[in-house]
């Protein structure tokens, strides 16, 4: 019997936060790090907003797609709101359509070789063109194991497909599915622990889960007064100094 949602704590502690992993291209990526145990107090779920009406970039079947991953990673619980309510497919939708979709800082002149783990990202593919392809692969392998795309399978499904992905046991056309895997889960953990100024983490979900305090991040004045004490502060945002 196959677990409804993944381990919340493998994919959100597993990835730090920065949650930048690298997709290695056809030779794949290595696995998400191991999970560190990390308690976090339950609080009330800020009310969720919709997204975006029009999407800057990401088409209707893209959507889908990423809002059933960013819900498998991120469900609905004690710690915080969905990965689709926190905003992380917006944070996404954003990226993808300025300068890092479209490569702006990535040499691209070739040549484009099968590359080692360490060696980091060696297709000749934009990011926005890496997801484009990478969602048409992991749909079309769906399609063969299951019978229908990622976003229309059960959530032991989704667990399931997951899984295969991240462990390589997945076969997709001409394509890494442990690299795309790693390219996703490091996206959707970005979108989730990023400044809300981006479009993800919406109401600071991400962090108040963390118990992390954003932007003003220093408190040299108060290690004095709270020496063996635990001080809590409401995170802010980059929004909140502008």
């Amino acid at each position: 019997m196959v677990d409804e949602t993944l381990p919340r704590r493998q994919f959100l502690l597993g990835a730090g936060l920065a949650g930048a992993s690298v997709a290695t291209g056809l030779a794949g990526a290595p696995a998400p790090a191991a999970a560190q145990t990390t308690t976090a107090a339950a609080a009330p779920h800020p009310a969720a907003s919709s997204e975006p009406e029009t999407w800057l970039t990401l088409t209707a079947t893209e959507v889908a797609f990423l809002s059933a991953v960013a819900d498998a990673m991120i469900p609905a619980d004690e710690l915080s709101p969905s990965g689709t309510d926190c905003g992380v497919v917006t944070y996404i939708d954003r990226q993808l359509a300025g300068a890092y979709g479209a490569g702006a800082k990535m040499y691209r002149m070739g040549p484009f070789r099968r590359g080692k783990p360490e060696q980091g990202y060696q297709l000749a593919l934009t990011p926005r063109e890496y997801f484009a392809a990478g969602i048409e692969a992991a749909n079309d392998w769906t399609r063969k194991t299951y019978g229908k795309e990622f976003d229309r399978l059960s959530p032991a499904e989704r667990t399931a497909a997951l899984r295969q992905m991240d462990e390589g046991k997945a076969k997709f056309e001409h394509f890494s599915a442990t690299g795309f895997f790693n390219r996703v889960h490091g996206i959707v953990m970005e979108g989730f622990f990023s400044d809300p100024m981006y479009g993800g983490n919406r109401n600071m979900a991400g962090w108040k889960m963390l118990g992390f305090p954003g932007l003003p991040a220093t408190y040299a004045d108060k290690v004095d007064a709270y020496y063996n004490k635990r001080y809590v502060a409401p995170p802010r945002s980059i929004a909140d100094f502008t």
